[in-house]
């Protein structure tokens, strides 16, 4: 989709109070890189995460209440948007997990909503309704056991969950188990079916995922111990097989640094990853045949703690939302070799957690 037919629009979640404007909706410039504010909504707390389901035109955003009991849990909340202004519509709000989440998922056919829960160590499935609307939880799996024994691993940390390619298995990184925990999707009952298990090294941490477009090699950026595994994936079989774990780090840099997001390029050349201490954007070569990765850059930020960043749809840019720096910073990506170049552009929001780019259909 050209920019002559719809904005490049640009969702933000965020860590916020309830009165404050949590989600934020902005364009880009797709010639200059700057980001231009065009609709904020308020009325949530600690809406974090996102997913946008373009096609449909709708936005499920997490967020968390407080029950009468003292408990937070996490709830839901699906919005309809405005594809000339970007203006969000609420249209429901559904408790989805007996603890705070962190992570929201869509399947590839918008029948179903999985949320992640750090806190609580479980995942949550709910249904898609009519019209878009977040519907009854249809199943729950809760996680048991611990890795090295030490906080955070002491116990259960679901931290992501990723839909396979072709929609069968759902993987879940726990970085608390040191696992990647893998259930098939029964859509027709509404369940998650346990499948297996891949172990990474103790004290990594796994925290989000990414399959490679050709479905082939699957990436995980491991919080903890500031690495990239990667694997080949047997999508027959929903197995992950791991070739290969390298750091995100440069080798000079000693001090302390916890991973967060991971990325890659439409045509599958480039892999992205952010470190929070060091403050960068690692850029990684794909090895053709092999899958494994060879670093080609680390740059910086320009902002505290990058919790999260997307490439643009056309891939043409590169947006860090950095939690701490309190602000998002657009660079250019030269496709040919990877790297990134900052546009100088950097814009004020109050502790970003997730950025979407998307055209709206």
């Amino acid at each position: 989709m050209s920019t002559q037919e719809s904005p490049l629009y640009v969702f933000v979640g965020s860590y916020a109070n309830q009165e404050d404007n949590g989600v934020k909706v902005y364009t880009l410039d797709e010639k200059s890189g700057s980001l231009t504010l065009k609709h904020e909504y308020a009325g949530l707390r600690n809406p974090t995460f996102l997913n946008v389901d373009a096609a449909r035109v709708r936005l499920y955003a997490i967020a968390d209440i407080t029950k009468e009991s003292g408990n937070k849990v996490g709830i839901g909340v699906s919005f309809a948007i405005d594809k000339e202004t970007g203006e969000l519509t609420e249209l429901n709000r559904a408790e989805m997990a007996a603890n705070t989440t962190c992570h929201i998922q869509r399947d590839r056919d918008s029948r179903f909503l999985t949320v992640t829960s750090y806190h609580g160590g479980m995942i949550g499935l709910s249904a898609i309704g009519e019209g878009g609307t977040i519907g009854a939880v249809l199943d729950t799996a809760q996680h048991a056991g611990a890795s090295t024994g030490v906080d955070p691993q002491d116990k259960p940390h679901p931290h992501s969950s990723f839909y396979s390619p072709d929609g069968r298995y759902l993987f879940v990184q726990d970085l608390g188990l040191d696992r990647i925990v893998a259930y098939r999707l029964d859509d027709e009952q509404g369940k998650l079916i346990y499948h297996n298990e891949t172990v990474i090294r103790t004290g990594g941490g796994p925290r989000h995922f990414v399959f490679h477009p050709g479905g082939e090699f699957a990436y995980v950026i491991n919080e903890l111990d500031s690495t990239v595994t990667a694997f080949r994936y047997d999508a027959e079989n929903g197995v992950l097989n791991e070739i290969q774990t390298i750091s995100t780090l440069p080798k000079e840099f000693d001090g302390e640094n916890g991973c967060a997001e991971i990325t890659i390029s439409s045509d599958g050349r480039y892999v992205y990853g952010s470190n929070r201490g060091h403050d960068s954007i690692v850029v990684y070569q794909v090895q053709e045949g092999s899958g494994e990765l060879k670093v080609v850059q680390h740059i910086s930020t320009e902002g505290g703690h990058p919790r999260h960043f997307a490439l643009t749809p056309n891939g043409n840019y590169l947006i860090a939302a950095n939690r701490d720096g309190n602000n998002l910073v657009t660079y250019l990506v030269d496709k040919e070799q990877g790297t990134l170049t900052w546009t100088g552009h950097s814009t004020k929001a109050s502790k970003p957690v997730c950025v979407i780019p998307v055209y709206l259909s």
